[in-house]
């Protein structure tokens, strides 16, 4: 970064606190970064680093390229960066952080596989939506046990023990939506006509 955009920075970080109406305090206790640490760096005396301006652009809910002021580049494209976790490739589809979050999931075939994804029921705080582009997915969700089909769609608050993965044959595509927070979709349907 040049000098320029890290003299904007604290100034920037100043305003994004107050605009959320949040104390040094409350913001040290959701980014674990020292108080005094938080007060050199809105007024300077601080040199931003990444290892302190992430957790900040996450509390605030904005980029890091909109943190340090970095100018727009007019391209509306998203670049994805493949994450793989046991097997399966997961493709971020938004930019900002916090709120709802988008992803697309590539799960190898089962039979590729060999059950390296691990099946155990989890329980975390959100909501998740759930598309099947391709393939099959198994739904395991409390008491219910299912199987989606290209095309089907699955919904649900997260503290709902559960799991989903490849019911096979074959690769399965998903797109993901989930709310850390519990946030949920709204959907608008255009109102029937009369007669």
């Amino acid at each position: 970064m040049n000098e320029d955009v890290l003299d904007g920075v604290g100034p920037r970080l100043r305003e994004l606190r107050r605009r959320r109406q949040v104390t040094l305090t409350q913001l040290s206790a959701s980014t674990g970064i020292s108080v005094s640490t938080l007060s050199r760096l809105e007024s300077g005396g601080r040199k931003p680093t990444l290892e302190l301006l992430l957790p900040l652009a996450r509390v605030h809910q904005v980029t890091l390229d909109e943190l340090v002021g970095a100018p727009p580049t007019g391209d509306p494209r998203v670049h994805p960066q493949p994450v793989v976790r046991h097997g399966v490739t997961h493709l971020p589809l938004t930019r900002r952080p916090g709120g709802v979050q988008a992803y697309k999931m590539i799960f190898p075939s089962p039979e590729k596989d060999a059950g390296t994804y691990p099946q155990e029921l989890q329980t975390h705080e959100g909501y998740e939506w759930l598309y099947v582009l391709s393939g099959r997915a198994r739904l395991r969700l409390g008491e219910h046990d299912v199987v989606l089909a290209s095309g089907e769609v699955a919904e649900f608050d997260t503290r709902t023990p559960h799991w989903f993965g490849n019911a096979g044959p074959g690769v399965l595509e998903i797109l993901s939506l989930f709310g850390p927070q519990g946030e949920r979709l709204h959907v608008r349907a255009r109102p029937r006509r009369a007669g």
